[in-house]
């Protein structure tokens, strides 16, 4: 018997020949290449940070951070001039522990924490307070907001 079947049937057997399974999708798979629409940085560099607005007709905006997102939800008419408020289907920015999408309207921010997002100091996201609250205390924020809460001012603490 020559080499050539005995190793063919060792890989069959092990199932080292096989073909291997896909990996499970993995956050950054989720995030479309492209760049942020307000600074412009590669937001699938920084996927545990990613947000999104999505409009009723499916249009997408992707931003590197929250930070990012209300710069742009702040001052829409400078950003998407043919876009309103009342064309924005959801808002999302994911849970900094839980690193799932969550809805930012319902999210709670932490300002002021000792964490850095991709462009410095960061809001940081969580589905829950309880879980703002918590980090709050691990990691030396100022206060935990709601989304309705955060506006220029707050933005400008950030800087």
């Amino acid at each position: 018997m020559s080499r050539m079947p005995l190793l063919l049937s060792f890989l069959l057997a092990t199932g080292l020949g096989a073909t291997p399974p896909k990996p499970a999708a993995s956050p950054k798979a989720t995030v479309p290449k492209g760049n942020c629409a307000v600074c412009g940085m590669y937001v699938a560099n920084f996927p545990d940070w990613a947000a999104v607005v999505t409009f009723r007709d499916g249009g997408q905006a992707w931003f590197d951070g929250p930070k990012d997102l209300f710069t742009y939800l702040l001052d829409l008419k400078r950003y998407a001039p043919k876009r309103a408020a009342g064309d924005i289907a959801s808002i999302q920015v994911k849970d900094y522990y839980a690193l799932k999408a969550t809805d930012a309207r319902k999210a709670s921010f932490v300002l002021g924490s000792d964490i850095m997002g991709p462009m410095g100091k960061e809001l940081v996201p969580f589905g829950t307070e309880a879980g703002a609250r918590d980090f709050l205390k691990d990691h030396h924020g100022k206060k935990v907001l709601g989304f309705a809460e955060i506006n220029l001012g707050t933005l400008k603490d950030l800087e």
